[in-house]
């Protein structure tokens, strides 16, 4: 991550101001709202692209689809809100700011769905992208309810529907309820990002056995083919650091990781 996107990620933690679309209409099944899996939630979609009318036109027809929308123009503004959304589309040909690195910079401080959005088809067009860390990749043009489906495929990606069988897991002081996806340490509920709770999961769910990094890149991060790399560590030190502990996650080195006690 360059150091101009370093400074913007920075520059702002807060929230941006939302605005609300109109209720979706009835039609065909691909045209209904991305499903979330929290009843009674509206979506909320940052567009990021340089091409204000496109941005206008699709922020407009997400709207009617019951979604909120919010539109920005520059990478330095995406930096600015992109906390305020649910899901990001991305255009990477950004004018102020290299689109990889914007999405880079997310990715390194949010667990917030991107879906690359351009026009530039090649297959190393797409690897990059992916390896920035955007969730999905769409080419222009593209039909507007594949746009819709591929938003709900991600969604449900990153809000998984409740696991009836899941049972409650205690050790000690710490608790790990899968159906909220919560953690509680203490009694005291812990924040963690979307893929920290799937890391600490994982590891609960198997005590006395290790995990290798290979397995969780594919079974938290869904990647198959890229060497693990500082994301896991990365990772592994915040959640640490919210438990206040390094012995809930023991490092084995060479290997991976398991599940302990503090």
């Amino acid at each position: 991550m360059n150091q101009q996107v370093r400074a913007l990620l920075e520059a702002y933690p807060g929230e941006a101001s939302r605005r609300r679309g109109p209720a979706p209409r009835a039609g065909h099944p691909a045209d209904r709202a991305p499903a979330l899996t929290r009843p009674g939630e509206t979506l909320r979609i940052l567009v990021v692209d340089s091409d204000t009318q496109a941005a206008e036109t699709l922020a407009g027809r997400l709207q009617r689809h019951g979604c909120e929308t919010f539109s920005v123009a520059t990478g330095e503004a995406a930096l600015a809100q992109y906390r305020s959304a649910d899901l990001i589309l991305l255009d990477p040909e950004l004018p102020d700011l290299d689109g990889l690195e914007v999405c880079r910079a997310v990715r390194a401080a949010s667990e917030v769905p991107i879906i690359a959005v351009t026009a530039l088809a090649g297959e190393l067009d797409r690897v990059l992208g992916l390896q920035a860390g955007a969730d999905d990749y769409i080419v222009e043009p593209y039909g507007f309810r594949e746009l819709m489906a591929r938003i709900e495929a991600v969604m449900r990606r990153a809000r998984p529907a409740v696991r009836s069988s899941a049972g409650v897991i205690t050790s000690g002081a710490l608790t790990i309820d899968p159906d909220l996806r919560e953690v509680r340490l203490g009694g005291r509920r812990i924040d963690l990002t979307r893929k920290e709770f799937d890391l600490l999961h994982l590891l609960a769910s198997r005590p006395e056995k290790v995990v290798s990094r290979e397995q969780l890149m594919t079974q938290v991060w869904d990647d198959y083919w890229s060497r693990p790399g500082r994301t896991i560590d990365t990772h592994v030190s915040s959640l640490r650091g919210k438990l206040g502990s390094a012995g809930w996650v023991i490092t084995v080195r060479g290997v991976g990781f398991r599940f302990g006690h503090a």
